[in-house]
């Protein structure tokens, strides 16, 4: 699932770098390619890659670019356990996650003393932060390769540059450098869905995120490079996308060109984007991920009504109920606008599902403040909530507030979550005896006679069938309804 003719549309007597960035980083997954021939002739075996991927849907779409890039430059897929090639993706959004990612190194370390072919690379969110990057240099010599979220096409220079010489290589950009990735190579996870990257970056500067410090400011892809991405990934038998964003909603609000020039036309937004998505040929299904509440506009709503292409799916993060800490985390809509917003949604979308995100814990939360998301959860009915715990990162504003302490935010946490599962339940449990379109995408991991789908709105659905079915949409009737999941019975042929 990678262009393997990308190599050959290289001149032969290219032999040193050239600026074009796509060019250039073809050139060196060229060489690149080289060097593991090589080292694969000495060794008497294939070298093999493993790129392990912390976070977001942005970031798992990045990581498709990665191993397409090591997957062209000859090396075959493997895990973490034995790969010769071991990038880590990393996020920075919880403090956990930093702590997930110094735990995995300290296991590779004893690894790379038995295997001394062994590479280590680090890139993505966390190291877009100076602090880490300096910990990472003095604590962790043994990581060969270290590189941000604005770089992630460089892996083949960069591998390259570690392969002839220079011990420990780190090349973090500050600043993006148009869209050099686009012309890259691809590793994709499903041969039927994929999600494509249709804005980069985050202006709303919530005072608890640290995205737009890693990510930078928001800017758009121009309309023609999304539509021709689709057009391609329709012709290589993909039936479903998701348009990815921070916020997709704002955008068009800087157009980004390959020269990096920047420029704005007020006249196209994302409800314009998503109608012409839907009119590529082949295309079944259209997501997206994720919306910002202060932004989701009527004619989006129109869009989604009007259109059947589009998912009947609205992920809407809140974060809290109360309209006094949204404030405070400069989210810029209140309690009551957003319950205006999940009215209006239902009333012109009925049959939408709509999941949210929600976070306990904030500094400064009081009771009050907690008991306004139950009432808020308790009102909507969504139909998935993705709960978590308020995490310091350093940098925000919200790291030098009043924290909550630990035990209060646990005790509301387990509260919320009962409230979250049952009215989840109640949610998900309307469509029980209905026959609906499934998208068939694996075999279910407990049951090799049973296959994994989702319907339109997401939800998952288990049944009886083949590895065959796999990437193909069917009929199913929902006999059992299991909280979030339906078991089903296949409908026909």
């Amino acid at each position: 699932m990678y262009s393997n003719d990308l190599l050959s549309n290289l001149p032969e007597n290219l032999d040193y770098p050239p600026m074009d960035e796509p060019l250039r980083q073809m050139y060196f997954i060229r060489e690149l390619k080289k060097v593991f021939d090589r080292k694969e002739q000495e060794l008497g075996r294939k070298l093999s890659f493993a790129v392990v991927t912390f976070g977001c849907q942005m970031n798992a779409h990045d990581s498709e670019k990665l191993e397409g890039i090591l997957a062209t430059a000859g090396l075959e897929a493997s895990d973490e356990e034995t790969a010769d090639i071991v990038i880590y993706n990393t996020c920075t959004v919880r403090e956990n996650a930093n702590m997930k990612l110094y735990g995995h190194l300290g296991q590779l370390k004893a690894k790379k003393k038995n295997n001394p072919e062994m590479v280590i690379g680090l890139c993505g969110c966390m190291m877009q932060q100076p602090e880490i990057v300096t910990t990472i240099r003095e604590k962790f010599r043994f990581v060969d390769v270290v590189f941000g979220t604005f770089n992630i096409f460089m892996l083949a220079e960069l591998l390259y540059r570690h392969y002839t010489g220079e011990k420990q290589v780190i090349e973090v950009l500050k600043d993006p450098v148009g869209n050099p990735e686009n012309s890259l190579p691809e590793r994709r996870k499903f041969s039927f869905k994929s999600g494509v990257n249709i804005m980069y970056g985050c202006n709303n500067f919530c005072t608890f995120c640290i995205v737009p410090h890693v990510r930078g400011r928001e800017r758009s892809r121009i309309p023609e490079d999304i539509i021709d991405e689709v057009k391609r990934l329709a012709v290589d038998g993909v039936t479903e996308v998701m348009l990815l964003g921070q916020n997709v909603n704002s955008y068009g609000v800087n157009f980004m060109e390959e020269s990096n020039i920047i420029k704005n036309n007020p006249e196209y937004s994302f409800p314009d984007l998503l109608a012409d998505v839907c009119k590529v040929d082949g295309i079944k299904r259209v997501r997206f991920m994720t919306s910002h509440p202060k932004d989701l506009s009527d004619r989006l709503i129109e869009v989604i009504r009007d259109n059947p292409k589009v998912c009947r799916q609205i992920h809407l993060p809140v974060q809290s109920g109360s309209s006094r800490l949204l404030k405070i985390m400069n989210r810029r809509y209140t309690k009551e606008h957003y319950l205006g917003l999940i009215d209006k949604i239902r009333k012109e979308i009925p049959d939408v599902s709509i999941s949210t995100d929600i976070m306990v814990g904030f500094p400064g939360e009081t009771e009050e403040d907690f008991a306004e998301t139950m009432d808020l959860v308790d009102k909507v009915g969504f139909d998935q909530v993705f709960t978590f715990v308020y995490s310091i990162r350093s940098g925000t504003p919200a790291a030098k507030m009043e924290q909550v302490p630990e035990e209060i935010t646990k005790e509301r946490f387990d509260r919320l979550l009962k409230l979250v599962n049952v009215k989840a339940k109640e949610k998900v449990g309307r469509f029980k005896n209905q026959t609906v379109e499934v998208l068939v995408e694996d075999v279910d991991s407990h049951d090799s006679e049973m296959v994994t789908g989702r319907m339109n709105n997401n939800t998952t659905v288990h049944f009886k069938g083949c590895k065959e079915l796999v990437g193909q949409y069917v009929m199913v009737k929902l006999s059992e309804e299991k909280g979030f999941y339906y078991i089903g019975e296949m409908v026909g042929q």
